[in-house]
Formats: structure tokens, sequence, C-alpha cells
């Protein structure tokens, strides 16, 4: 009798269980756990049970208790392991205690002490040909668990998986399945909101890890925390992209499972990868915050190639490692460093040395941390300051030693004359140093590029036939030049051309696609764009008030190229687009790229002085190398920004400097997430343009979109720049935002969902209410769009909710103001489109991203809504800063809320002329009060009260010249109080400033 394949996820786990422990895994058995046995066919893991965890000190008993018994017999004895005494208890109290602590990876790398025990919890890689190391890591007990019931209180309360060595878990999982109709995504999303982190088992270092998986995609998260749970894509990659390729021979994702969990894989992650790693406060020198580290998919993968190679073929070999940014070269570079250490060949070691080449203070910080877990830094890790160091380091023993690309030359020269004998893997880490130091060398060579300084170097050797055949050369690099493929890459044919490719590659493309970067790409806009995308929008009539639209429509149609108005253009949009609009929490920054020194220096005084004419709270830092004379006077960055110049990169990260103007620093290397938004003054092209717009692209949790608003570029050239790296449509040049009407038309045509169901979720999820009361809503609608549309219908309405929200997701992060309706049907559609059932055709593993973590972007969207929709108190509060107590002037009262606040207290009123009201009431009234001449002395020469009277004084002589064409407003000024007192505090409000 056949049965029906189960599609579940119970069928999933099943399939999952099965091929870890070579078993027909049935959850009711009991007696198997404590079976030492691996059957034939598994990858090496037990079954174990349900009902042997202890979920009062989080550990499987039966588990524990058998390696004990197998690898410390005494031990068992004296901590009385087979009875529930108390005897037992001190000892899984304290067990409990020590992985509170120090964290589950450190406790089973070495163990506990208890009393006058030494405790061994975990038997590490044996070396090759040690009989007893190998008999003892035999002894590990691997085991998964089904259905694990974990917490003490809501005692039904069961996960999918959990792994666990020895008895402590080290992993968990929530599995989905997208035939059921649910993903990954669910998976994360049950972590989130179900998996409660003050449970034992989800305590930060409790576990190592915890995976989300579904028959496509894995990811997971290394400290569970509600809502604010970080996962992170666990995926191979498919064509240069996100997600896994398709698997002949199984299930997408079981390379997790068959790969990289066996029990071999787990200990080298365990014992060379994973790690606690602690941050302190710079200022403070507190401790700040612990994080958890476990590898991503191309981390391992690159550093397990690279030591394979190297144990296989020895020293002198180059290799190109092609990692993006935001693809955690540091800690890639890290792991290499530590593990080459000890690779051998022939019992012999291969490398008697490391040395790696940066200019980046925190790949410093990385390695010392990774060695830390391992041996003792100081005895470990040197520094190659000067010429003599690297003879005392290597005379020391020395294993890794860590230089400059100044140093570069002078260590080469050592190693191929005093050092010949002797054999180095030289890791050259290629991302740029983002600031040059005080000398004026290191000011020389900060202009220069370090990609270039090592390339011209290692060629110089080549043609003299001095390349170091006693060294093998790893260069990581995000965006390598020809000469760095020749250099260092792979030689193959392709018809009669030798070409050149990476050893390994993470894309720019897969590491967008994965969240880890934006794409500064789909937000790129010219200023002739911008200005021609501003134009077509229709809302706001009056939209003209707006101070970036006058100053731009003066720009683009006068050709007026003044660095004053750029600069005020920069201002507007930053104050009105950014800060405004609450990017990024309201913690953006912004960058201005200038083509030299003195061009950065006039933006700075620019900047800065319209600043203080908006009354903006916010200040501007310049970042130049060497010394200027300007106005007769010699200045340095550090004169003009009163500080030194090593604390640029600290300060643009605090209240109150937002804008860092730039002359040729800071545009590579340089990794700020709160930067947002960049003005572009400069030419770029090829990789340059790449280098600089890449500055942006740094993820942060509240980060959601970037702009760039470029005055010197056109769209080709920058597209061209980065079509070696990847390609995407630069939205700016193909937006027309009619084309929305007509999307919302299809869509509403639909009736897939009513105007209250986007009523409601929206001001639900405004309100901050929880994803259980949005569900039932969206669930309601899923059942339409399931049962009312047909495949055509279904294939229609999704594709033109993904395109409405592009479309709008684009528009609205670089427009002053856009269409209230449009923001809501945004809002519904990013919860309604990740839930609604692919059509049959829909390629499922295309691995694209689309869900959104709406939470994070609440705060956001409310700042939005709050402009689009001002309620009758329209100042907006000032963005509090922390440099002082000064709040900005509140702009204008938008013209539009003038009106709105108008028709709300005075609609009832039955005006001949409605329009003709509203204009005079927001144009020719405002103007005639400001220019009284009594009223303009009172505002220059005295206070704010005397201001006032003279206003109040100056608009009843208006209102007075009003009274024959007008006669109506001006009885309604006379007679009506709360009409005289509202239009009195308005048209003031209006003009004071």
């Amino acid at each position: 009798m056949s049965h029906a394949t189960d599609t579940s996820e119970k069928g999933l786990e099943t399939l999952i269980v099965e091929a870890m422990t070579g078993t027909k895994a049935d959850p009711a058995q009991t007696d198997m756990g404590k079976e030492a046995t691996v059957p034939y066919g598994s990858t090496g893991w037990i079954l174990g049970h349900s009902q042997d965890y202890n979920r009062e000190y989080a550990v499987d008993l039966v588990q524990l208790t058998a390696f004990i018994k197998d690898t410390q017999p005494e031990l068992a004895e004296a901590l009385d392991l087979g009875n529930s005494s108390p005897t037992r208890q001190k000892f899984l109290f304290r067990l409990q205690g020590e992985i509170a602590k120090r964290g589950i990876i450190d406790v089973l790398r070495n163990g506990i002490k208890h009393g006058p025990h030494n405790i061994e919890l975990f038997y590490g890689t044996p070396t090759p040909g040690n009989k007893k190391a190998e008999e003892r890591y035999s002894l590990n007990r691997f085991s998964v668990t089904r259905q694990l019931r974990y917490s003490r209180d809501e005692t039904k309360l069961a996960l999918d998986l959990a792994l666990l060595i020895n008895g402590l878990p080290i992993a968990t999982f929530e599995l989905k399945n997208s035939l059921t109709k649910q993903t990954v995504e669910d998976a994360v999303e049950q972590y989130k909101r179900d998996r409660d982190p003050k449970e034992l088992l989800f305590q930060f270092g409790r576990c190592m890890v915890h995976f989300a998986v579904d028959d496509h995609e894995v990811k997971f998260c290394t400290h569970l925390n509600g809502k604010s749970s970080w996962f992170l894509p666990f995926n191979q990659g498919y064509n240069d992209g996100a997600g896994n390729p398709p698997n002949p021979d199984g299930i997408q994702t079981d390379y997790l499972w068959k790969r990289i969990l066996t029990p071999k894989g787990l200990t080298n992650i365990l014992e060379n990868y994973a790690q606690i790693v602690e941050y302190k406060n710079e200022k403070t020198g507190k401790k700040e915050k612990a994080v958890q580290i476990f590898p991503r998919y191309h981390q391992l993968d690159v550093v397990r190639k690279l030591l394979a190679h190297a144990e296989q073929h020895g020293v002198d070999n180059r290799y190109l490692i092609q990692h993006s940014a935001g693809s955690g070269k540091s800690n890639s570079i890290a792991w290499l460093a530590h593990q080459l250490i000890g690779l051998k060949k022939n019992d012999k070691e291969i490398f008697d040395s490391i040395i790696v080449i940066t200019d980046r203070r925190v790949l410093d910080k990385q390695i010392r941390d990774t060695i830390k877990q391992f041996a003792q830094v100081s005895s470990t890790v040197g520094h190659a300051e000067d010429s003599g160091d690297l003879r005392k380091f290597i005379e020391n023993g020395k294993k890794i030693i860590i230089s400059t690309v100044q140093k570069f030359p002078f260590i080469l020269d050592e190693i191929g004359t005093d050092h010949r004998g002797r054999k180095f893997a030289i890791i050259i880490d290629e991302a740029h140093s983002s600031q040059g130091g005080n000398t004026a060398a290191a000011m020389n060579e900060a202009l220069s590029d370090p990609e270039d300084t090592i390339n011209d170097i290692l060629e110089k050797r080549m043609k003299a036939r001095k390349m170091l055949s006693n060294a093998s050369y790893f260069a990581f690099t995000a965006t390598p030049k020809n000469k760095t493929l020749e250099l260092f890459g792979e030689p193959y044919q392709q018809g009669r051309q030798t070409k050149f490719r990476p050893f390994h590659s993470y894309t720019m493309k897969q590491a967008i696609q994965e969240g880890f970067i934006l794409d500064v790409l789909s937000y790129y806009t010219p200023i002739n764009s911008y200005y021609k995308l501003i134009k077509t929008i229709e809302g706001d009539p009056e939209f003209d008030t707006k101070r970036a639209k006058k100053k731009l429509r003066k720009y683009v149609e006068s050709h007026d190229y003044a660095i004053q108005l750029k600069a005020e253009i920069m201002v507007d949009h930053f104050h009105e687009q950014v800060i405004a609009l609450n990017k990024i929490g309201g913690q953006a920054r912004t960058m201005v790229v200038t083509d030299g020194v003195e061009r950065a220096i006039q933006y700075y005084h620019a900047i800065r002085n319209y600043l203080n004419e908006r009354k903006s709270p916010y200040k501007a830092i310049v970042a130049f190398s060497g010394e200027r004379e300007y106005g007769g006077v010699k200045i340095t960055e550090a004169t003009l920004n009163e500080f030194p110049s090593n604390k640029i990169e600290q300060r643009i990260k605090e209240d109150p400097y937002r804008f860092l103007i730039c002359a040729d620093k800071f545009q590579t290397g340089y990794d700020e997430p709160l930067l947002h938004t960049m003005y572009v003054d400069k030419t770029l092209s090829d990789i340059k343009a790449v280098q600089t717009l890449s500055r942006l692209n740094r993820a942060h949790p509240q980060k959601h979109d970037v702009f760039v608003l470029d005055f010197m570029n056109d769209t080709d050239t920058i597209q061209d720049a980065f079509s070696d790296y990847y390609r995407t449509t630069i939205l700016s040049d193909e937006t027309d935002p009619n084309k929305l009407h007509d999307l919302k038309s299809d869509l509403d045509s639909y009736q897939v969902y009513a105007p209250e169901d986007i009523e409601q979720l929206v001001e639900l999820y405004l309100s901050g209410s929880d994803r259980e009361k949005l569900d039932p809503i969206l669930d309601s609608c899923v059942v339409t769009y399931r049962e009312d549309l047909d495949e055509d219908g279904q294939v229609d309405f999704k594709s033109k909710a993904k395109a409405f929200n592009r479309t709008y997701g684009f528009l609205a992060s670089i427009l002053p103001y856009t269409d209230a309706g449009w923001e809501k049907l945004s809002i519904f559609l990013n919860f309604l489109v990740p839930k609604l059932p692919a059509p049959v055709e829909e390629d499922l593993s295309k691995g694209i991203l689309e869900a959104i973590d709406m939470d994070s972007y609440r705060v956001e969207k409310q700042a939005v809504v709050k402009i689009q929709l001002p309620d009758s108190n329209a100042e907006k509060e000032p963005v509090p800063t922390s440099g002082g107590g000064f709040k900005p002037e509140p702009e204008l009262d938008r013209l539009s809320n003038i009106i709105r606040n108008f028709n709300d207290q005075f609609g009832n009123v039955s005006w001949n002329d409605g329009d003709r009201v509203h204009r005079l009431i927001t144009e020719e009234i405002p103007k005639k009060v400001a220019t009284d001449v009594a009223y303009q002395n009172a505002k220059q020469n005295s206070d704010k009260q005397n201001a006032r009277i003279e206003h109040d004084k100056a608009l009843a002589r208006v209102m007075t010249s009003l009274l024959k064409d007008d006669t109506q407003l001006f009885k309604q000024f006379s007679d009506n109080e709360s009409f005289r007192r509202w239009l009195t505090d308005t048209i003031f409000e209006m003009t004071y400033k």
C-alpha cells in the first residue's frame, strides 16, 4: 500500500531526523537515548527524547549522564548522576550557572570546575594519529530531539527540533514547509513572537544558534530577543544572488543537516568560528554589550576552501577573495589567520608566520578577539611598526604579525632576504583606509589607493622576477580592479583569451538581496530627474512654498550653479526629506562629496552659515588632508572643525553633527550605517563611482532606504560603473508618479480588500498594535484573493501590488510629500503581499526576500503619515539633540494644513468664493503684512512681543484695504472674534521669523 508524501512541517522534521540519525524517527520510543550506537547511513547523530530533557536546568540528563559515565566514570559516581539527590542537584546548578555566565561555547571548549572536580563536557578534534584522542572524540554524544518541550511554565510549548552535544543544547530549529503555504519567514515570526527570550533555553549564550528552516531557505539568529531578534540568511547563494540552487537529490536546504551540521562540521564551527565578543565603551572603558557570533554560510565556505587548498598545495599560491561590503570580511580574515597557524602537510606546519596587511583598526580588534578564544594574544599577535619588528617577532615565535600597506614593501624585502628559509601566508585586506594620519607622508598616502599601492609593489617584483616563492598571498577585496584580478585571480581560457576569476566570491547582488547592504543604485537620482519628478507630482497646489522646490526651480531653470544655492538645496532637502521623515529613527547623517579641498572648504562655510540662518540644531564637519590657505589664512580640517582629525569618525555619530563634507576622504573603506543621504558635486566614474556611492550601503535595523542627489553625473555613467558588480534598475529615470494612480485603480478594481480594511489595518499598525490584531484583516483578504480570482487574476494582482510598492517606495523616499492614500495602501500591501499564496508558476526558489519587518518601519511611517495628514496643531516637534538644548524654529505650517484648519473652523460660513479666500489667507495677506515697514523694523530691532503689536496693526491695515473687494472676509474679521484671533495667530506665525 503506497502512502501519500507527507508535505507538512512534521514531514520535513521526520526527513531531517532520519537523515541525521539513520533511524525511523519515532518520538514515542524511549529507550534509544541510552544506546550509543550510530546506525549506518546517518550523519552520526543519536535520537534523543523530549522526556529526558530537564527543563529546570536545560539539559538532557540521559545523554549527559551517559557521556560522563563513558568518559569520566569516577566523576559520574562522585556527582551521583544516577540519582535525583542533592549532590546531583548542586552539580546541575553549578553547570547551569557557568553556562549562564560564560556561554555554551566556552563551557564545551573548556569544561567546568565544581568543588575539587574538573569536569570535561566535550572532547575536541583529535590530532591525526593520536589514538587516545580519537577514542575520546568518538565518545561525544551528538543527539537530536524532536518536539522538545522546553518551558517550565507553559508545559505544552514545544520546539520542532533541538541539537545537543553531551546533553547540552547548542541549536534549535523551527521548521516550515512552503507546500503548506508557510515559509522561513513564518518560522522567523514564530521565534520572535512565540519564543520567550526569558525562557532558560533561549537566554543569551545558552545555545550557539537558532535556525529557521523551510525547504528553500535557512535563516539563523544567535540572540533571541523578541521582536528585535536579528535573523541572517544561511543560504548557499544562487546565480550570484540570494537563495539556494535547485538540488537534484532532494530538498534545497538539505546541505544544512547533511554537510554543515555533521558532528565533525559542528565540532569545527565550535572550535574555530563560534565566539562571544564583548564590546567596551571607548570613553568609559565599561563593557557595553556582548555579541555571540556564528559564521554565515559564505564565511564558513571561503575559509574552509582556502584551508583545504593551502593544505593540499602548500606555499607559493595566490588567492583572490571577492567579497562584497556587508560580507563580514573582517571575521573571515580573522578566522583564516587563526587557522592558517596550525595548518599541516605531512606532519609539518605549512606556514611559519601569518602576516596581515591592513589599514583598518577594526580588523586588528577582530583578530585579537578571535585569537583570545584560543591562545594568549600577547604571545601570538604582534604589530610590525618598524623594520626591525618583523625580525624580532619572527624570532620570538609570534605567529600573526599585523602591519600596514605603507610597510608592505619593507616586509617583502625582509621576507625575501633575511627569512628565505621560512614560509609565510600574507593576507591582504584591500578594504581601504578611510583616513590618513597626521604626518605629511600619511596625508599623501591617504590620497593614494591602497589597492593600487599593493598592485604596483607586486607588479614591480614580478617584472624583476622577484615574486616570493616562500609566501602565499590571500587578497580580500570587494571591488577588484583588472590588475588585481590578474595578479591574484585564477586564470581560465575563454576562446583564445585568458581571463581571470576570483577563487571565491560573495557578490554585491547577493549581499543586497540578503539585506546585508542596501541597493544604493535604486535610489540614485540626478538633480534634473529629481526636479522632473517633483514637477509631475500632483498634490498640494501651493507646493511651491516649500523652500527646496523654489530653489530647485532656480537651480535647474536658470542654470545658477552657485555653491551657496547648491548648499541650501542640500540643507533644505536634508531637513524636509530626511529629518522630517524620521529616517534611521531620526539618526540619519549625510555626506557631501566635493571635487577638491577648495570646494570642500567653500561648502563647509556655505552649509554652516545656512544651518545657522535656518536656526537648525545641526552642524557640519569638513574632511580633507593637509594644510590649505583660504581667505589669506592657513587652515586644516582640525582648525575648522575645532577638534583633532582622528576624532571625525566618532564625532559624526554624535549630535549635533549631521553633515560630513569630504574632499577625497572617507570615500573608500568608511563604514557608517547612519549615513543615509549623499549629495554629489564631483565627477565620478568606474570603480570610484562604485566605492563612493557604496558608502551609503551599510545596513542598520532602522534603515530602509538611502538617497543620492547628484549635481554632476548622469544615470548612464553610474549604471555602467556598477554593471561589473551587479545590475539593477535606476528608478529615477523610469518612474512616472502617474503610474501609481493607474496601479491603484487596477488593484482596487479586484476588490481583494475594501477601503475600510486599509483604514483599519493602518490605524492598528500605526498605533503600535501587535501582529495578531492585523492578521484577521489580512487573512480575510487572502481568502478573497484565493477564491474569487482565477490564476491570471492572482498573477496580475500580486505583480501589480509589488510594482505599486516598488514605485511608491522609491517616490516616497525622494519626494517632499506624496498622497496619503498611496501611503496607506503601501503599508497595507507590505503586509498583504508576503501572505498571498504563490500562483503555481511563480518560481519559489528565487530567494529574493519580499517580507519586510514592518515593526522596524513603524516609527518612520508614523512620521510620514504625520506629515501627510497634519493634525490641527501642525507645528512639527523639533528633533531633540544631545548637543545643547536649542530647538529649531518650526517650519512654516504647510499651506494645505492652514487651509484644513480654516475649513475645520470656518467651513460652515458660506463663502462666496472659497478658493479666493484660501488664496488671500495663504498668499496675499501674509505677503502684504510681511512687507509692512513698521512691522519689519519691529522684527529686526525689537522683541517678539513688540513685533506682535506692530503685526496686529499691520494686519488691521491690510484687512481694511480689502474692504471694497472682499467685504465678506473683512466683515468676518471685524465681527467674528474667533476668526479674527485665528487669522491673526496664523499670519503672525507665517510672517515672524
